[in-house]
């Protein structure tokens, strides 16, 4: 029923501007006039900044159609709707990695599991589909995995509990044809977790200590499985050295496909949007022989050229008037090793070791290529291959991003293992690029098109001095989400808010964070999860546990389907609130299909026609 046009369309505006959201939705139900009024595209602008609390100079996002439609997006399809808890895993959850194709994860422990689940059950639940220990290999725990990209083998890495102590870990190549364990490589320290370059191919770390806080970081490529034809070829090859200073070591490693960037999932840089005008990309989306063995061993001539730098460090050290005792390849791990070593040496002779460190760098490091690093110009230049990776240069806490670029020709393990480029004297790699977040990393992970690198910190106070390395600054409560573009490999100037951790600098750990199209997720120690989008840079929802949250994901086939997992040994499954409504709304009945009715009919009309002669 109509009702009468009292108002003006002009004042029943005023009125809607005054109400809150749902209010507004309500009256338009009252008649026409109303209906349209509250569609009304500067009514839902104004509630759209009022409700969000967004800065009026954030401009709409690039692909939105209206409003009232942006607004409903963030109010109903963030996954905040708690549908299932998982309660399989008997110790602390660490991690969640999700397939390529979204139909499995994975999920890592501190019971030593890896276990692998199942997203597509016709009732929408999520259920186990298999569980493999890796105690049996003399593993703490598992800690991290990846599919690779046809989502045909899954990377895992954990701790290993061996006579190296707890510096060393171990990564395990499991098939998901039929879950066999087709490899081993080792990885020191644990924490480089490993990553894969391509769908063969994975990333493993080594590390070497050269001096009392002095060390060099090895990155190795793997095969990831030695079939039949790889016999008589390399299946591990060394990427890169580099060299270590202050006690410091390269952790987190992860390879970013930057393809250009000529059709981003969002640009967060607002003047380029403007003039971009909305034009934003849309489009995302065999039988190995189960042969073991450990591709991480180091071969000889490896071993040959750690004599090498060594003996060269302590020359250098000898000829600046700096006594060396000569120290054994040490069990311990990292900072065990430094801890006894400051035990023998006064902090004199440690800060001339970095001195001489420094200086043998500078001697024996390879020139960095500008060119390799370089960002392109838009639509220009080839698509680049970045290993991103966590280090550091004043403390042995994580507080850079350093990235080196992986050139075509080094992305199989054919070719020399040394690389021959490399002159005998030039003994580390040079970095490509550094990012220093002046703060304590905790978190990295990548956008799903790779262009920008979200990472996790707990601030250093601002000004503050490092005079000793194995003392560095206190770190914040609150955890800062930095965004960098990995275009231009420059931080942007704003970063998200509002999760929050509370160990200190030398008990803090890895808390892993994921990035969908339009979102970003982490976890935190406040016993919650927190969402943001990624475009109005805003707090959307709070996602509860009973203990820390250590990890969420992103399902890459639906945003509105996320996972977190938690210190409570739970992964609890999310879903948003327009995807829980269509799940539980009743099935509708088929409309009945009077095909053959209408076509009796038809004959029959035509019979008729026929009968009465008429045409």
């Amino acid at each position: 029923m109509e009702c009468d046009q009292v108002l003006p369309d002009s004042l029943v505006l005023e009125i809607f501007l005054r109400l809150p959201h749902d209010a507004v939705l309500r009256a338009g139900l009252t008649c026409r006039q109303w209906l349209a009024v509250s569609r009304d595209e500067f009514l839902w602008k104004e509630l759209f900044y009022n409700y969000y609390c967004i800065p009026r100079s954030v401009p709409r996002h690039p692909a939105a159609v209206s409003w009232y439609r942006e607004f409903k997006r963030l109010f109903d399809c963030i996954p905040c709707v708690e549908v299932q808890t998982l309660r399989e895993h008997s110790d602390q959850v660490l991690h969640l990695a999700f397939s390529h194709r979204g139909h499995r994860f994975s999920s890592c422990s501190k019971d030593c599991t890896v276990k692998l689940w199942d997203t597509e059950r016709p009732d929408g639940n999520i259920s186990l589909v298999h569980s493999s220990s890796m105690r049996q290999f003399n593993w703490g725990y598992t800690q991290f995995s990846q599919f690779n990209a046809d989502d045909s083998l899954l990377l895992v890495s954990g701790v290993y509990l061996g006579p190296q102590h707890s510096s060393s870990g171990e990564i395990a190549v499991i098939s998901l044809e039929n879950y066999t364990l087709l490899s081993r490589v080792r990885n020191k320290p644990y924490d480089v977790f490993g990553c894969w370059l391509n769908e063969t191919h994975l990333i493993s770390g080594n590390l070497h200590w050269i001096g009392n806080m002095t060390s060099c970081s090895v990155l190795w490529l793997n095969k990831a499985f030695q079939d039949i034809e790889s016999e008589n070829v390399n299946v591990v090859k060394r990427l890169f050295k580099i060299q270590n200073i202050n006690a410091s070591t390269i952790r987190t490693v992860m390879v970013a496909h930057c393809r250009r960037h000529d059709n981003p999932d969002l640009l967060l840089d607002y003047e380029a949007q403007s003039q971009a005008k909305r034009q934003i990309g849309q489009q995302q989306q065999q039988q190995h022989s189960p042969l073991l063995f450990d591709l991480g061993t180091s071969g000889s001539e490896d071993e040959d050229e750690e004599e090498e730098v060594v003996e060269e460090f302590h020359k250098e050290a000898r000829c600046h008037g700096f006594s060396t005792v000569r120290l054994p390849q040490p069990t311990l791990s990292g900072l065990d090793h430094v801890i006894q070593s400051r035990k023998k040496v006064g902090p004199r002779e440690l800060e001339i070791e970095t001195q001489v460190a420094q200086m043998m760098g500078r001697a024996h490091t390879k020139a960095p290529d500008s060119s390799l690093i370089e960002p392109s110009a838009s639509g220009e230049g080839e698509d680049k291959t970045y290993l991103l990776f966590t280090t550091g240069s004043l403390t042995y806490s994580p507080h850079q991003i350093g990235i080196k670029r992986i050139k075509p020709d080094q992305m199989t393990t054919c070719g020399p293992v040394l690389g021959e480029e490399r002159s005998s004297d030039e003994f580390f790699d040079s970095l490509d690029h550094v990012i220093d977040i002046h703060g304590h990393i905790i978190g990295m992970g990548l956008s799903p098109d790779h262009r920008y690198l979200y990472v996790n910190s707990r601030a250093w106070p601002a000004g503050c001095v490092i005079s000793d390395p194995m003392s560095p600054p206190p770190i914040a409560e609150e955890i800062d989400l930095h965004v960098i573009d990995l275009k231009s490999l420059r931080e942007e100037r704003r970063s998200l808010r509002a999760h929050r951790a509370f160990t200190p600098n030398d008990e803090c750990f890895f808390i892993f964070l994921d990035v969908s199209r339009d979102f970003v997720a982490s976890g935190a120690e406040d016993k919650h999860g927190y969402i943001w989008d990624r475009h109005y840079n805003i707090c959307l929802a709070r996602l509860a546990h009973d203990d820390v949250v250590n990890s969420v994901a992103f399902s890459p086939a639906d945003q509105e389907l996320l996972l977190s997992a938690s210190d409570d040994s739970t992964i609890k499954v999310w879903r948003s609130p327009r995807m829980v409504r269509l799940a539980q709304a009743p099935a509708r009945p088929p409309r009945p299909r009077n095909l053959l009715s209408s076509w009796l009919t038809r004959n029959r009309n035509s019979s008729a026609s026929c009968v009465s002669g008429k045409p």
